[in-house]
């Protein structure tokens, strides 16, 4: 299976550099950045705080900053919808469904019908908007057993990634 991930509006940069080191590990193929998510070695930065967003992303990362292909898109709903029509599918990793998204949601294990698959992170604390969520074919949930509703961002993108290589 293919897999691109993509981090959007995700706030921590050590959430940033775990899930780029928890990519490599896994051979996911692409991690796209949009909104506001920090970036590695992001351009547009003035040096000073480059190098400081660098040095935490790269803290958590631990190399594999420079491993993992890398993308930033300005317009994610546009880029999702290319995707799609190019064969991919888009799921999101989310919890908090409404009514009507219920109907689209995969529990991790349960086969995906993809070969090539997006992943959409959202938003450490209010997941993926909504305007994402529509372009969201499926939404992969990870069946908690404690009390706690959610996992750490990058706890999550550990365990779905692995649990979609292995469907």
């Amino acid at each position: 299976m293919q897999i691109q991930l993509v981090l959007h509006n995700i706030r921590s940069v050590y959430n940033v550099g775990a899930i780029l080191r928890t990519a490599e590990g896994l051979g996911v193929e692409k991690v796209v950045f949009s909104g506001y998510t920090p970036r590695y070695n992001d351009m547009k930065l003035l040096p000073h705080l480059r190098e400081k967003l660098n040095c935490q992303i790269a803290k958590a990362a631990l190399g594999a900053e420079e491993m993992v292909p890398q993308l930033t898109v300005d317009n994610l709903p546009t880029w999702l919808t290319k995707q799609k029509s190019t064969g991919w599918t888009v799921l999101g990793l989310e919890n908090n469904l409404t009514l009507a998204e219920e109907s689209r949601k995969i529990l991790l294990g349960a086969p995906v019908p993809a070969e090539k698959v997006v992943l959409v992170l959202g938003e450490e604390v209010k997941g993926i908007p909504d305007d994402i969520r529509e372009l969201c074919s499926f939404f992969l949930e990870i069946a908690m057993v404690g009390r706690k509703e959610s996992f750490n961002v990058s706890v999550a993108t550990g365990i779905a990634v692995w649990g979609l290589i292995k469907s």
